[in-house]
């Protein structure tokens, strides 16, 4: 059975500070260009699971790439992605959180689910 937790992150200055509940027991360790050259590891949320405490997606800068479907999003100011957003294939939004931005977190600890994003 899934384990859901709420955790804390955000960006490294603070800009953005944020609240997820989600469930870590498996995060996906995607291959595309973006996500090998940033590091990132995600776990998905709807936004009901998601709340700001500090700054929001206003705040951050937009960038897009390929076939322009997600919304990488980062810090102006600090230059990190602490999350993006998409949409499920019914049309639903959906957050792409940054696992390495939770704070507390052990990542050594993780299951890692290998993701083909560079052949998508």
């Amino acid at each position: 059975m899934a384990e859901q937790k709420k955790y804390t992150g955000g960006c490294h200055c603070g800009k953005v500070r944020f609240e997820v509940t989600t469930d870590l027991s498996m995060v996906i360790d995607c291959n595309c260009s973006i996500c090998t050259k940033r590091g990132l590891l995600l776990t998905f949320v709807p936004p009901e699971q998601l709340t700001f405490v500090a700054g929001n997606e206003a705040a951050l800068k937009d960038y897009q790439f390929n076939k322009k479907v997600v919304h990488h999003l980062f810090c102006p100011d600090c230059g990190v992605e602490s999350f993006g957003t998409g949409q499920t294939p019914d049309g639903q939004k959906m957050y792409a959180i940054n696992v390495r931005c939770l704070d507390g977190v052990d990542l050594a600890s993780l299951k890692r689910t290998p993701f083909d994003g560079r052949s998508k």
